[in-house]
């Protein structure tokens, strides 16, 4: 099968409005009155990204939800999305359709459409581009760069997950039970970007970022672009019970550090209350610091490096 009959079996139905079936050379957006348009795109690339091995569907879903988790740290709602697939030779009719129903999951659950894109081979690995695109009310994207010496740091969800999953994946030895390994490696292949939290994020957060290479790391970002320091209390990190169990006293400065986490990182005024976790605060200062039993502590790394 070429690019277009590829096109026209797997990816075609699930073509939204102002794709055109995916038969022009262009989408065509619609403005929406009283919103501002938001876009991200991320790459995922197989060995770096993905293991050869993943179901394709998981593949799918995380080429995808890598940028959903860059609109919900903005505030923004989902809406379209671009697709640029590099395939392999390797690439089988099953994998495609597998990868489709994938994307088809996600477009119903997060109320997003394709509308368009790229599909070419390669003699290399297998890589996933994705463009995606969100509203917010004008004025209403929420950035990195408006932390305010006194606010508290917050983060949703749990940090480390991925990491422990990757970690499993590269045969670190572990005492886990069937459930505890699976739910990490689950956290590796299909991220959970918290999207239910953008509308409050927006009135709660005076800056935000996802967490993609690293809680510190990405904080490292805020701190930079609003000109202060960040001081994380390791004791506050929310860690699950299977990644202390599978890394013990090591598990916070781990996972701090590990990346993949595709969750969203804050700052807002003190006493915020709500599905997320206070874990620092924002001082006078540069960069970011983190402190374990009240002393600051150093650690080897601040998070993913991608070169």
């Amino acid at each position: 099968m070429d690019e277009f009959g590829i096109i026209a079996k797997y990816f075609a139905p699930l073509a939204g409005e102002g794709a055109f079936g995916l038969t022009d050379d262009a989408a065509l957006l619609k403005s929406r009155p009283g919103q501002e348009l938001v876009i991200t795109t991320d790459s995922i690339a197989e060995g770096v990204d993905f293991f050869g091995f993943d179901p394709p569907h998981t593949i799918a879903q995380k080429a995808l939800r890598v940028n959903l988790s860059d609109l919900a740290a903005k505030g923004a709602e989902p809406a379209f999305y671009l697709l640029n697939l590099t395939l392999p030779a390797t690439v089988t009719p099953d994998w495609l359709a597998g990868f489709a129903d994938g994307l088809a999951r996600d477009q119903k659950q997060f109320g997003i459409s394709l509308l368009g894109g790229d599909t070419s081979a390669t003699d290399g690995p297998l890589s996933v581009a994705v463009t995606a695109f969100g509203f917010v009310p004008e004025g209403g994207m929420v950035k990195r760069s408006g932390a305010r010496i006194g606010d508290d740091v917050y983060v949703t969800g749990s940090i480390g997950d991925s990491g422990g999953g990757l970690a499993i994946f590269r045969r670190e030895i572990h005492t886990l039970g069937d459930d505890e390994r699976d739910a990490l490696i689950a956290r590796y292949r299909v991220p959970e970007p918290p999207l239910e939290f953008s509308a409050l994020l927006r009135d709660i957060a005076h800056a935000s970022v996802d967490v993609s290479d690293g809680l510190i790391a990405d904080l490292g970002h805020i701190a930079r672009a609003s000109s202060v320091r960040i001081v994380v209390e390791g004791e506050s990190v929310p860690l699950s019970p299977p990644l202390l169990k599978l890394w013990g006293e090591s598990a916070v400065k781990r996972a701090v550090t590990a990346g993949d986490d595709y969750q969203v990182a804050f700052t807002g005024p003190p006493g915020l209350e709500g599905s997320f976790t206070r874990i620092g605060q924002v001082v006078a200062g540069e960069g970011v610091a983190m402190t374990l039993k009240g002393g600051e502590i150093q650690l080897p790394k601040a998070g993913y490096r991608h070169f």
